[in-house]
């Protein structure tokens, strides 16, 4: 069978697409590299199975013909990061909802079988309940929130109304090997390896006792998978670890000194999913552990090698906007 699988060339994108090459399938990757790189999919150019193409979801003439024959759509491609969304919502409504109604004009054209789009946890803003369900209140608290749930939006109507299979998962905090420096998946992991690597203090937000839903990646793939395998359709669920970790334990996991900085506005002092329709609808429940995961992380440095080493006063002019808009 032929999986599609936009930004592919990205952190999780890349990891799916290892999985499912390893399942048999025909694995097609479209990403325009602006976020995605290539040296995540180098291993798989060689594959008889593996086909990537250069192009942006933006541009509909030149994607949709690619989807044709294609049995499971994964819709991951997107612009990320609170900060840039905030500077050019412009260019994240273009990627994260005009590139989104273009993936689903392709998949309903060529009668997809399902499209799974990559949901963000960061819809909720600052919920007011923990574990968080599917059901609290949608509050976005920048662009990129807000776009990416406008996309969910569509992907949602597309499935009412065309009878395209599909379903949204909320992802809460992924981290794992080709995390990504700075962004929304992973940040505090690409920031305190680089700063490990180059024996600076962590940057820790605040007072570190803020917690997160990190959740590996591995466990994420193996989500995508079982939705797409799933009778499920129509449904937005949690894709979460079952458990939320502070920050001050990541740090005690990865051991160094610390550096605390001002706590940032628009920021939740819990991420936590409650996983119980996964559990009930796909039958899926994550298996790696906070520390599992960072043994695994530790074990291989060297892609956090030539990452930015942020520190004080660098992390300060990156988020000058973030406290000026969100504060």
């Amino acid at each position: 069978m032929k999986a599609l699988i936009t930004g592919g060339a990205g952190f999780i994108g890349s990891h799916l697409a290892d999985l499912l090459v390893e399942l048999n399938f025909e694995v097609v990757v479209i990403d325009n590299l602006s976020v995605g790189r290539l040296e995540n999919i180098s291993h798989l150019v060689e594959n008889s199975k593996f086909t990537f193409v250069q192009a942006d979801i933006c541009n509909l003439d030149i994607i949709e013909p690619i989807f044709k024959d294609t049995h499971w759509v994964f819709h991951l491609a997107a612009l990320a990061d609170i900060v840039p969304s905030i500077e050019n919502p412009t260019d994240y409504y273009k990627s994260n909802v005009n590139g989104t109604f273009n993936v689903l004009q392709a998949c309903r054209k060529h009668q997809v079988k399902k499209i799974i789009y990559a949901g963000s946890s960061s819809c909720y803003g600052i919920p007011d309940e923990y574990p968080t369900k599917e059901v609290a209140s949608i509050c976005p608290q920048y662009p990129y929130a807000l776009t990416k749930h406008i996309g969910e939006q569509l992907v949602m109507h597309w499935c009412q109304l065309y009878n395209l299979p599909a379903l949204s998962l909320r992802f809460f905090n992924v981290y794992g090997p080709r995390a990504r420096t700075s962004g929304t998946y992973g940040a505090v992991f690409g920031v305190f390896l680089a700063q490990k690597l180059a024996n600076k203090p962590y940057t820790v937000v605040g007072d570190g006792k803020q917690t997160r839903d990190f959740t590996f990646v591995s466990d994420v793939v193996s989500a995508i998978i079982a939705a797409a395998e799933s009778d499920v359709s129509g449904e937005i669920i949690n894709i979460g670890s079952n458990n939320t970790y502070s920050i001050n334990r990541l740090v005690e996991l990865l051991g160094g000194d610390i550096m605390y900085i001002p706590k940032r506005p628009g920021e939740p002092d819990c991420t936590w999913a409650d996983i119980s329709k996964a559990t009930q609808l796909l039958n899926w429940k994550p298996k790696v552990s906070l520390e599992a995961g960072v043994k695994i992380l530790l074990s291989d440095m060297e892609y956090w090698a030539d990452a930015p080493v942020w520190d004080e006063k660098s992390i300060a002019k990156a988020t000058k906007q973030w406290f000026e808009y969100l504060s």
